[in-house]
C-alpha cells in the first residue's frame, strides 16, 4: 500500500472558524504573539497566557471538522496516511483520521511547567486554572510548543516524509520552520501537491500547485488520488 503524508497548517482550521495564528498586523486575537506564545511571555504573565489558551480551547472545542478534514479520512480507503499538523486543535482526529502527529502540541492537553514529560489529557474541559498543579507540585500550562522551544516530534515527522510516496501540503504559508523544511525530506520525483489559495513559494521542483481553499482543493486532489488507486 502506498503512503501519503499530509502536512497541514492554519488554513484548514480557519475554514472551520478557528482564528489563524498571526494576522497581517502581527497580532493574534489582539495580543502580541511574544506575550502569549513564548516562554518569556509565560514568565512575565502566566495568568494572561493561561486565559488566552483557555479561550482558544473553548473556540476549538466548538468548531467542527470541515470538508478538507473529512476528505483526508477518505484517503485511508486506499493508502497508508500520516497527517503531520502544525495545528493544535483536534479537528483531524474528530474527522476520523487515524494517524496524526501534532508538531506544535495539543490544546486539549495540559503539561507541567517544570517537567515537560508530565502531560495530562483535558477531556472536555475548556480551562486550565492558575493553581492547578502537576503531580510534582508545579503549575500546569498548555501543552503547546511556543516560540523558542524545541519541536520534539520534528525528527519523527521527517522520517515519515522520507518514506512517503506522495505528499500533500494544505493551508500553510511554508514560512514556519522547522515544519516548512519537511518538504525536502520527500524523495526526489515523488508527487507533491500544495493546496492553498495563496500558492506559497517553495524551492522544491515539480510541485503541483492547487490554488484553492482546503474545503475545495483537498476533496478534488483526494478524488484524483483515489482514482489513481482504483477506488
Amino acid at each position: 500500500m502506498k503512503k501519503i503524508v499530509v502536512l497541514t497548517g492554519a488554513g484548514i482550521s480557519a475554514e472551520s472558524g478557528i482564528a489563524t495564528f498571526r494576522a497581517s498586523d502581527g497580532l493574534w486575537e489582539n495580543h502580541r504573539v511574544e506575550d502569549v506564545a513564548s516562554p518569556e511571555g509565560w514568565a512575565r504573565n502566566p495568568a494572561l497566557v493561561q486565559e488566552f489558551y483557555n479561550q482558544r480551547r473553548g473556540a476549538a472545542n466548538k468548531a467542527q471538522p470541515n470538508a478538507g478534514h473529512r476528505a483526508l479520512v477518505e484517503l485511508e480507503q486506499a493508502y497508508e496516511v500520516v497527517i503531520i499538523t502544525q495545528n493544535v486543535d483536534d479537528l483531524h482526529e474528530r474527522a476520523g483520521s487515524s494517524r496524526v502527529i501534532h508538531l506544535h502540541g495539543k490544546l486539549n492537553e495540559a503539561r507541567s511547567s517544570r517537567y515537560e514529560e508530565l502531560v495530562y489529557p483535558l477531556g472536555d474541559k475548556d480551562r486550565i486554572e492558575m493553581g492547578e498543579l502537576c503531580e510534582r507540585g508545579h503549575q500546569l500550562r498548555p501543552n503547546i510548543v511556543w516560540f523558542g522551544e524545541a519541536v520534539p516530534l520534528i525528527e519523527r515527522a521527517a522520517e515519515e516524509c522520507a518514506t512517503a510516496d506522495v505528499m500533500l501540503v494544505v493551508g500553510t504559508s511554508l514560512q514556519v520552520y522547522p515544519a516548512a523544511g519537511l518538504l525536502h525530506y520527500l524523495p526526489t520525483g515523488h508527487p507533491l501537491y500544495v493546496i492553498d489559495p495563496s500558492q506559497p513559494s517553495t524551492s522544491r521542483h515539480g510541485v503541483q500547485f492547487v490554488p484553492e481553499p482546503a474545503t475545495v482543493g483537498v476533496p478534488r486532489v483526494v478524488r484524483e488520488l483515489l482514482a489513481q488507486a482504483g477506488q
